[in-house]
């Protein structure tokens, strides 16, 4: 251990282990003139009293040497990461969505991604700062960045947060009590984790999420470390905002945020429970203790992740092609969306808008484009913008002797349930029309094409024929449950001859169909899918005065709400595999990566440093069986946890296990797209829990002989990351060293994209 640093007691900051060190244990501080009478006692029982020495500042101490020694590990780390970061000069993997991202951004373009802001916001703000106008597509991999790209402050960002994490890793191992050797092991590990390299040089989420993961899980030790000492100090407080704060920013940058949230949580929940069965703290005592951790933990980060979606709905004013995603109401309050008021009772004649009610409400709409199988009549399709080909005519089917005319010059009828009408396309004057052949994607006996079909002046036929079935109306208007009225009224539409509803779902039809999604007529409809509403209705004949309709503006909580559903079922969505998923069982043995990108013979794959990787793993390993033999000796009467030494290193090693449990196992729950990179989180707490057992391994040998070991594993980590580095930046390779690197069947990283010779300089 460094010279100077004094070795503290153990800490107690695991959510999740059952056994603590005792109240006698914990460090007592004489700073508690401020106590009410049940403040005083409680101090009192835990061992606070004047004339008591207090530990460092949030369980850190540290001397001059150890802040200058990690000094020159973070310049280490920011050579590793910061190497060539303008090369390559072309798009890498997932910048296609993020750099797009902050285009969208900057151009105030409304747009719908799964993740939430605060990454993208980051990104954005580093794009902008250098003057990006956002005007660059991020069309496709391998695509260079030309004009005014400022791609490398971009990737910059990410990259320095990756930095930040290094010496995360380093103090909160000192806050845990682990030997400085320990904690430079682990800032050394992180430093040449080719994984990590890899996900921080480029415009990615992943850095930004384990740097807010990491400082959470530092900040909430520093707290545990102050609540040992004495509670509802200044530094109490602060540390404890500091936390909720922090977590705010990690579950702001990714939904799996929400499991460093998981993990805190039951830290909180474990102190809490300790404190309610210490007879010594008062009922009152225990309550203000639970309302400042409700404050913190649970207030602050909810009104930061809030925060976060009003700047993202501020910014993002103007509609743009993430609209299709909302609801009509949502739309109304962008830029260019709004709606005029338009007539609120239908009637004969009316010119629509009908809008479907499910799978982000696109509206009814055809073109002048056949189907190329089927009828080969023309298409029809749900289309998510407003265009003058969602415009159709509602007719009476049984007025005679022409129906798309009587209407003009008989009396003003409105239409109400059980009406049998005819819709006539505006633009292309077809009828809507269905018949007994199959869809061209949903090719099954229960559902029928839908088309446009007839021409002016021809009357059509039964097939253009629909039943008006309402479904539901507005609580406030009995009318609307009784007749078609605008906005108010959701119905469905079943075809006369065969019985089928008309009917979407989230199929797309092909380059053919313009990716827009399909429509049939279901005679099996799940009822969501085949509910509709009219959105605009216009009529020649209609009074001056009559009621007009117009979509309610939602307020910010509103909005907020909608769109976590909507986030949360794209999500979901996200069930097509690709080309280099891979499942969670895959991950802690490091079996595949990600190809990010190809080109001029060069490759950049995303694989992890396997020293590292396999250390962590088994590192977790051996933790969960010791634990499981000490469980076994407790039942068997062995004292194994009345042992000081048992006790630090199972609260400390507990803590980290929890942690990589509660980040990697939830992945088995979810049947969406998975990749490496959604371990990296819990590859951190795997880290962490490596070296506390590399601590707990070595704690009976001699400083140097610890040091000489961690200096042999160190020297094996940088050689592997040197080894793999030309998969980290792209640089050249030959096809025998890369055949020569693949230590496992699985890492697919195409060897054949690699030159037989190169020289020795690098381009």
């Amino acid at each position: 251990m460094a010279a100077g640093v004094r070795v503290r007691r153990p800490t107690s900051p695991t959510p999740s282990l059952p056994h603590t060190a005792p109240h006698s244990q914990r460090f007592p501080n004489p700073r508690h003139d401020h106590l009410d009478a049940d403040e005083r006692r409680a101090a009192a029982s835990r061992g606070y009293g004047p004339g008591r020495k207090m530990h460092a500042y949030g369980g850190i101490n540290m001397t001059s040497a150890e802040w200058k020694l990690l000094g020159v590990v973070v310049i280490i780390a920011m050579s590793v990461r910061l190497f060539r970061l303008s090369r390559p000069n072309s798009i890498v993997f997932d910048e296609v969505h993020f750099g797009k991202f902050a285009s969208k951004y900057i151009k105030s373009s409304y747009f719908v991604d799964v993740h939430p802001p605060l990454a993208k916001l980051l990104i954005t703000l580093a794009g902008f700062i250098f003057g990006y106008d956002g005007n660059f597509d991020f069309k496709d991999i391998a695509k260079v960045y030309e004009g005014n790209v400022p791609y490398v402050a971009m990737r910059l960002l990410p990259a320095l947060l990756g930095v930040a994490t290094v010496p995360l890793a380093y103090i909160t191992l000192r806050a845990l009590d682990c030997r400085a050797t320990t904690a430079l092991l682990a800032s050394l590990f992180i430093t040449f984790e080719n994984g990590l390299i890899t996900q921080s040089r480029h415009i990615l989420l992943d850095s930004p999420l384990i740097f807010f993961t990491a400082l959470t899980t530092f900040l909430w030790i520093g707290f545990c470390n102050e609540d040992k000492q004495e509670p509802f100090t200044d530094s109490w407080w602060t540390w404890l905002a500091l936390t909720g704060l922090s977590l705010g920013a990690t579950v702001s940058c990714k939904w799996v945020g929400l499991f460093t949230i998981a993990t805190i949580g039951l830290g909180t929940l474990k102190q809490l429970w300790i404190l309610l069965g210490d007879m010594r703290i008062s009922a009152r005592l225990w309550t203000r203790h639970f309302v400042a951790r409700a404050i913190c933990l649970i207030l602050i980060p909810i009104t930061f992740y809030m925060f976060m979606f009003w700047i993202h709905f501020l910014i993002l004013s103007n509609a743009g092609d993430g609209d299709g995603f909302m609801s009509s109401e949502f739309q109304h309050t962008l830029n260019g969306r709004g709606m005029s008021d338009t007539y609120l009772d239908v009637a004969y004649g009316s010119v629509l808008e009908i809008r479907h009610v499910n799978t982000q409400g696109g509206y009814l709409h055809s073109h002048p484009h056949n189907y190329p199988t089927g009828s080969q009549q023309q298409q029809i399709t749900l289309y998510p913008h407003r265009d003058s080909n969602n415009e159709w005519r509602i007719v009476n089917a049984t007025a005679t002797p022409d129906p798309y005319t009587a209407w003009s010059y008989q009396s003003f009828q409105h239409v109400h349930t059980g009406d049998r009408i005819k819709l006539r396309h505006i633009a292309t004057e077809h009828s809507l029309h269905s018949h007994d052949y199959r869809p061209p994607v949903s090719d099954v006996d229960f559902q029928q094409e839908v088309s446009a079909y007839g021409m002016a002046d021809f009357v059509g036929d039964a097939n253009d024929d629909w039943i008006v079935e309402i479904h539901k109306g507005d609580k406030h208007d009995t009318e609307s449950w009784k007749r078609l009225k605008t906005l108010k009224t959701q119905f469905r539409l079943r075809h006369v001859m065969s019985g089928c509803y008309l009917f979407s779902h989230k199929v797309k039809l092909p380059d053919w169909g313009f990716d827009q999604q399909e429509v049939t007529c279901n005679k099996n409809a799940v009822l969501d899918n085949s509910l509709w509403y009219i959105e605009t209705n216009t009529h020649p004949n209609m009074p001056a005065d009559a009621p007009k309709a117009n979509y309610k503006r939602p307020g910010f909580i509103a909005k907020f709400l909608e769109l976590q559903q909507v986030m949360w079922t794209t999500n979901a969505g996200l069930t097509e595999r690709h080309a280099f998923d891979s499942r969670p069982d895959a991950w802690p043995r490091l079996r595949r990566g990600i190809n990010f990108w190809v080109k001029d013979n060069r490759q950049i794959y995303l694989l992890g440093n396997p020293l590292v990787w396999w250390l962590s793993t088994a590192a977790v390993t051996f933790y969960a069986a010791i634990r499981g033999l000490l469980i076994i000796r407790a039942k068997r009467g062995y004292k194994d946890f009345e042992n000081t030494k048992v006790v630090k290193y199972d609260t400390l090693c507990g803590f980290l296990f929890v942690g990589w449990s509660l980040h990697y196992f939830p992945f088995y729950l979810m049947g969406r797209q998975l990749f490496l990179h959604h371990y990296f989180p819990a590859l951190y707490f795997a880290i962490l829990l490596c070296c506390g057992v590399f601590d707990l391994v070595t704690s009976a040998l001699r400083p140097r002989v610890r040091l000489q070991i961690a200096a042999l594993l160190v020297i094996l980590a940088i050689w592997n990351y040197a080894y793999l580095s030309p998969l980290a930046y792209g640089l050249p390779w030959t096809k025998q060293k890369c055949k020569n690197a693949q230590w496992l069947k699985t890492w697919d990283f195409s060897c054949n994209d690699f030159l037989d010779n190169v020289s020795s300089d690098i381009a």
